[in-house]
């Protein structure tokens, strides 16, 4: 199973909630009044998505984090890249040092095109499509002879 991490989960929890008051400033406690989600880990969410560029600050009474751009144009990857670095299905898809096998596989490649489509994906899908609403889930079939080639 390919898991993200609670704060990501949260990232995307805490964005959507400022994507649907767009170009307002919010502060980190009606942040997490609105989500539920614990203040601190409120404050350390939004200043990695602040560092990443996702969201712009503003220090002072009146202060608080802005989206950087607008919902159309904040993709579910830049957010995914903020919090836990690059998107890589295997160890070699980030970085190469990091596998003992690396010298002698013959898939790395392989491996390589799927990570650059899921990262596509994921490029694909953006704050806007996150919050626009729910619509059932289309059934995705997969012809048998594409299975066991």
């Amino acid at each position: 199973m390919i898991k993200l991490s609670k704060l990501t989960d949260y990232a995307t929890v805490i964005l959507s909630h400022m994507a649907r008051e767009d170009g307002r400033v919010h502060g980190a406690i009606e942040v997490a009044a609105a989500t539920g989600i614990a203040l601190p880990t409120v404050s350390k969410i939004l200043k990695q998505l602040s560092k990443a560029g996702v969201l712009s600050s503003q220090r002072g009474p009146k202060g608080g984090y802005a989206l950087r751009r607008s919902p159309h144009r904040i993709s579910v990857a830049s957010v995914i890249s903020a919090l836990e670095g690059p998107i890589a299905l295997t160890e070699c898809s980030a970085s190469l040092k990091s596998c003992e096998q690396a010298a002698g596989c013959r898939i790395q490649g392989n491996w390589n095109l799927l990570n650059q489509r899921v990262a596509l994906a994921l490029e694909s899908v953006t704050l806007a499509d996150l919050i626009a609403p729910c619509q059932p889930p289309q059934e995705v079939v997969i012809p048998v002879s594409r299975l066991f080639r």
